[in-house]
């Protein structure tokens, strides 16, 4: 039995913190994140590396935090910033759907099977690899080896397992991989002339203060309506696919037109690139270091099956390479579609391709966990 103080006083117990506390610290992580982030993604910049505000955010907070203990609690993005970014970007994304969009959707059967194929190719070599070779519980390998949905699946696995941080921390390393990579992949693939290419399609964005309020309003109401309808259908990703499908009903029958705004990219990049670095800097390495090799192995095989594919797509179809591959990529479907939107490949294109694989996902996690 604890004895009682010295001065017979019972013990003080430390106040359980405010609502108003909460959101000035929220409010603290999310302008050091985006300060970190705005500031690397400009030096990036001015260095004429591809994607600077993405690759910026991710490294540049990640390193920061990495290198400063202190400050890896000062470091993140509140969900109540990031989901409204994430309306937008489905609002904007749905904008490529135009009304010819149907018509190109029937030409892209053969690349749409061979996505499919390829995501069930690489579920099970990653779920192979670690529950035959890494003795993985099933469910837990299955939901590591999953190539999608990385927010929702983190969420998920708390319902299906006790060791959902080694979920995140796989998907964060497959999702850190892509959004790392394709830049790079990019600049080798394309040369300068590509990265030139992606800095003119940036520069050309409408600014937001060059645009009508109606756009305004018609992105609002497009953006909330749409969440509350996928809210009420009870579709995976409410806040992305239902601004995303009734953005591309509205653009495809003509009713709006929502262009995509310069300023909003970057903040776009700014929120999703800062969380990812934010979450990278807190993974405990030392005490992970077999999960993180794990997740590093599980990527790898996940992404070469992927680009494998792209490849035979490419040779097959004569696509672009790139576009194809970011297409295929599970990189996660804000992330890739945002790099489409910076480099200027059809975007339309790649976000109905991981469309498709995010719903495929989501509508068969629930039979394959009750089969495990």
């Amino acid at each position: 039995m604890t004895p009682p103080p010295p001065n017979g006083q019972p013990p003080a117990v430390a106040p359980a913190p405010t609502r108003q506390s909460q959101l000035v610290a929220e409010l603290r992580r999310l302008a050091i994140t985006c300060g970190l982030a705005l500031a690397f993604g400009w030096v990036f910049q001015h260095l004429r590396l591809p994607a600077p505000y993405m690759m910026g955010s991710v490294f540049g907070v990640w390193m920061t935090g990495a290198a400063l203990p202190p400050l890896r609690p000062h470091l993140g993005v509140a969900r109540w910033f990031h989901v409204p970014v994430v309306l937008g970007l489905g609002t904007m994304i749905g904008a490529a759907f135009t009304s010819q969009l149907l018509s190109q959707a029937l030409h892209w059967w053969p690349t749409v099977l061979a996505m499919v194929l390829a995501t069930m190719v690489a579920t099970a070599i990653g779920w192979t690899y670690l529950v035959r070779l890494r003795g993985y519980d099933r469910k837990l390998a299955l939901l590591c080896c999953l190539p999608g949905g990385q927010a929702e699946i983190i969420l998920l696995a708390k319902t299906y397992t006790d060791k959902d941080y080694v979920v995140a921390l796989c998907h964060l390393t497959r999702v850190s991989l892509v959004v790392g990579l394709s830049p790079l992949l990019l600049m080798l693939v394309t040369g300068f002339e590509g990265i030139n290419a992606s800095y003119q399609v940036q520069n050309s964005l409408p600014h937001a203060w060059n645009l009508a309020p109606t756009t305004w309003v018609g992105l609002a109401v497009c953006a909330l309506a749409g969440y509350g309808l996928a809210r009420l259908m009870r579709l995976p990703m409410p806040h992305l696919l239902g601004p995303l499908f009734l953005s591309a009903l509205g653009h495809a029958l003509g009713l709006i037109d929502i262009p995509r705004i310069r300023e909003f990219i970057i903040v776009a990049q700014i929120a999703v690139g800062g969380g990812i670095g934010a979450r990278l800097a807190k993974v405990p390495f030392r005490e992970v270091a077999g999960y993180l090799a794990d997740g590093l192995v599980n990527a790898g095989l996940v992404l070469t099956s992927y680009t494998a594919m792209a490849g035979l797509v490419t040779l097959a179809f004569g696509l672009s390479f790139m576009e194809a591959l970011l297409a295929f990529l599970p990189g996660g479907l804000y992330e890739v579609t945002l790099l489409a939107l910076i480099f200027g490949f059809d975007l339309a294109f790649v976000s109905f391709h991981h469309t498709i694989r995010i719903l495929l996902i989501f509508f068969s996690l629930p039979w394959l966990a009750k089969r495990l």
